[in-house]
């Protein structure tokens, strides 16, 4: 088969992924020395946030950030000068004090942590560095707000724990949708046993991405069939991780509501995974059939490794099951897939439906709103009017809120590094787990023992 020049090489993929991995084993030394009073975090009634990565999800972010008269934010560090030029259109917007950027390559990050005085950073970068960053701050006893991914291999969870522990500087894992409104909802009615005790649940990320994974720039998404080099924002890496990996590479958005309402690492743990993979058709067929792709497209000899469907079951210390979706490649409409059973009802998001024994018509399915409005979370109807207007109907200001907050108060994140890492784990396990047939594999228990003491705090008004 003919390569592409924008198709990126499976060996050069990998590189680099490892490269950025050990990419704080090259940092000078005075950019990784954690500071001696690290442990001792003071409380502060503002914050100077750094930001690691101004693409759309880093602008989110600013944009959120700028709202407040809590946060300053000094420092930028891209090396993308569309994505910088946007961002300082947001400072400008907002009358807030433009940032130093930071922009002179892969590792200028190491520069903005060693010269800019910050409480903490938000990383917002393309997978890869996620790690590596998050390290390198943890390090340099900075607050480590991470966004969202999968991981790329077990050790690299055990090294996110091993420099908490070894520092103590805290890690938040932005996992947004747990603040969503109805999950959020369905956790207060988890929590007072409207659902019985917990038997089953499902979740996942079933999203057509494919207008986001073949970007030209011409127009925000479904503008091209382009990738890699040619490509226009997530289109210039995300792609690439279809192309060399197959297994569930964005579990945690399925799987961060669904370990709350079951206490993952607070009294429950996840023992071991299966994952399957379908054929991989949805992002050719979606080059050959766009017009502006064809079967004569360079495009089109690419083989995606990525099946178009990735389900995994997981089993719990607890005895409970979950399923997780992954489901990006195909023509279908949003939905993260939750369901929520137990002994007396059952709950689900795709069609807004629930019942509960003693209260539902037999065998009946009931509109869920009124339940959804009943139970909304105290943290929802207190803040509800300072997040409108902010990202994801809302759940971006809660997860800025909550990580403010932690910071300010020098409380423990409310989505931790050991969440981080159980939940990050789930993408290579997959991987593992298709590549030998299917086989069970089993999750590291992250907490070393200690979620048989811990317990679950998480939305119950401490971050707030």
């Amino acid at each position: 088969m003919k390569k592409q020049k924008d198709q990126l090489n499976r060996r050069d993929f990998l590189q680099k992924a490892a490269l950025a991995s050990t990419a704080i084993l090259t940092a000078p030394a005075s950019s990784l020395a954690a500071p001696a009073s690290m442990n001792k975090r003071e409380e502060k009634d503002s914050i100077r946030i750094g930001i690691l990565g101004s693409g759309l999800r880093g602008q989110n972010h600013i944009n959120v950030l700028l709202n407040r008269d809590d946060c300053v934010i000094p420092a930028i560090c891209d090396i993308d000068e569309v994505m910088i030029k946007r961002s300082l259109q947001l400072f400008e917007s907002k009358n807030a004090p433009t940032p130093k950027v930071y922009d002179s390559g892969d590792y200028a990050y190491l520069e903005l942590l060693e010269k800019e005085e910050l409480d903490a950073v938000i990383i917002a970068t393309p997978w890869i560095w996620h790690t590596p960053m998050a390290i390198a701050a943890m390090k340099a006893g900075i607050y480590v707000g991470m966004e969202v991914c999968g991981g790329f291999s077990i050790d690299e969870c055990w090294q996110l724990v091993n420099t908490h522990e070894a520092t103590g500087t805290p890690l938040f894992f932005m996992e947004n949708v747990c603040y969503r409104r109805d999950v959020m909802a369905v956790l207060n009615m988890t929590r007072q046993g409207l659902f019985g005790e917990m038997v089953h649940l499902e979740c996942g990320y079933q999203h057509d991405l494919r207008g986001v994974k073949f970007n030209d720039g011409v127009t925000p998404y479904n503008s091209g069939v382009e990738f890699g080099e040619k490509g226009f924002s997530e289109a210039r890496w995300r792609t690439k991780h279809s192309v060399h990996r197959d297994g569930d590479l964005y579990p945690t958005h399925g799987i961060g509501p669904v370990a709350q309402y079951l206490d993952i690492n607070r009294g429950n743990r996840l023992l071991y995974l299966t994952s399957t993979s379908t054929k991989s058709r949805g992002l050719h067929d979606y080059i050959v059939n766009h017009p502006k792709g064809g079967s004569k497209h360079p495009n089109a000899d690419v083989k995606f490794k990525l099946g178009d469907i990735v389900t995994t079951v997981i089993k719990t210390a607890n005895e409970e099951s979950i399923i997780i979706s992954h489901d990006t490649n195909l023509p279908r409409p949003y939905s993260l897939g939750f369901r929520v059973q137990g002994t007396k009802g059952i709950w689900m998001d795709v069609n807004q439906s629930i019942h509960i024994e003693g209260k539902s018509p037999p065998h009946r399915w009931e509109a869920a709103q009124s339940y959804l409005d009943e139970y909304d979370h105290p943290l929802w109807k207190k803040y509800a009017a300072q997040a409108t207007g902010a990202g994801h109907g809302g759940m971006d200001w809660f997860l800025i809120h909550a990580m403010v907050e932690s910071v300010k108060r020098a409380t423990p994140p409310p989505i931790d590094v050991y969440d981080a890492a159980t939940w990050l784990s789930i993408t290579p396990l997959s991987e593992q787990s298709i590549a030998m047939g299917s086989q069970p594999m089993p999750l590291p228990d992250f907490t070393r023992g200690r979620w048989t003491e811990w317990k679950n705090t998480f939305a119950l008004g401490s971050e707030y």
